[in-house]
Formats: structure tokens, C-alpha cells, sequence
């Protein structure tokens, strides 16, 4: 083959390379962050009526606190908590208070039955169990509420991850607690 068509194919193939790389890998997000700032849902304030001629009665149930756990750092430095909270009307959240970690692509929130391990030995665990998917991380900084559906059995998943779907590791977990 002539340089005059080899050199042309070889950059060709280096720029689709570099292109495949940018998408897949997306380095600027080393550079990029974001903060989401939410506060716990509360149900409204119901007034039920009480037994008398004009008394009336306000019944409004906080937000329970169902389990907690403590960040910990895998693919990407890592910190905040875990919460799963239950509300007064019995829908419940998964929420993130004062999570600090790394932008990434397509970082997802997991409910799953594995276990956290430290180390690179617990990046890979959570994909291999049952998991529930509640969503796109809304931000990599910042307190977050995630819905959890309702009839999930709470008891099935035991962690949390923060799971980079595009590379199957996870930048963050916590194990659950009663």
C-alpha cells in the first residue's frame, strides 16, 4: 500500500478512535459538577374531625426514618449518607444527604441485595444480584430524594449504589442499616 492511501486510512481510523473514546469516556465531566438541594417531601396537614359539637383536631405524621447507611468510596471518591424514609402517607424515599462524588456517565441510583465491600473487590458486585433501579443521579452533589415504588420489599436489598450503567462499576455504595 502507497503512503499517499495508508497515512489517510490511519488517521481516519484514529479520529473515529478518539471519537469513540470521547463519547464512551466523556473526560470533561472530570471538570463539570452539579448540586441538587431538596428538601424531605411532606404530606399536607389534614384536620379530622373529632368527637364533640365544634372541636376539631390536626393529626400530621413526620417523615420515619426506615434505614440509614454511610457512603463509601469505589471507582470514585465518595461521601454523604443514605436514608430510606417513610412519609405520612406511607410512600417511601431514598434520599442522599450531603453526597460529594465524582460527575459521570450515566450514573444511576441501585437498590440491591449485595454487599458493600471496601476496595476494588466491591465495584463490580451489584450487577450481579437483584437490583432496583430508581433513577438518573440528579446531580453528583447535594441532599436527594429518590421514590422508591410502592410494593417494594425493602427486606429484598440490604445496599445502595451509585452504578455507572455505561462501565458496570459502582463510584459509591452503602450498606443498609435498621
Amino acid at each position: 500500500m502507497s503512503k499517499r492511501v495508508l497515512i489517510p486510512a490511519v488517521l481516519l481510523v484514529a479520529a473515529m478512535v478518539f471519537a469513540a473514546g470521547l463519547y464512551l469516556f466523556q473526560p470533561w465531566r472530570i471538570f463539570t459538577s452539579s448540586t441538587v438541594t431538596e428538601d424531605i417531601p411532606t404530606a399536607a396537614q389534614t384536620t379530622t374531625p373529632a368527637p364533640g359539637p365544634s372541636v376539631e383536631s390536626s393529626a400530621v405524621a413526620g417523615p420515619r426514618e426506615v434505614a440509614t447507611g454511610k457512603l463509601i468510596s469505589h471507582e470514585h471518591a465518595s461521601k454523604g449518607s443514605v436514608k430510606i424514609i417513610e412519609l405520612a402517607d406511607g410512600s417511601r424515599i431514598l434520599r442522599f444527604e450531603g453526597l460529594d462524588t465524582s460527575d459521570g456517565p450515566d450514573l444511576r441510583v441501585w437498590l440491591t441485595d449485595a454487599p458493600v465491600i471496601e476496595g476494588t473487590a466491591g465495584w463490580y458486585v451489584f450487577d450481579d444480584g437483584a437490583h432496583l433501579d430508581l433513577g438518573a443521579l440528579k446531580a453528583n452533589k447535594g441532599d436527594q430524594n429518590y421514590k422508591i415504588p410502592a410494593g417494594t420489599v425493602l427486606g429484598d436489598y440490604r445496599s445502595v449504589s451509585i452504578w455507572c450503567a455505561r462501565f458496570a462499576v459502582s463510584f459509591a455504595a452503602a450498606e443498609l442499616s435498621v
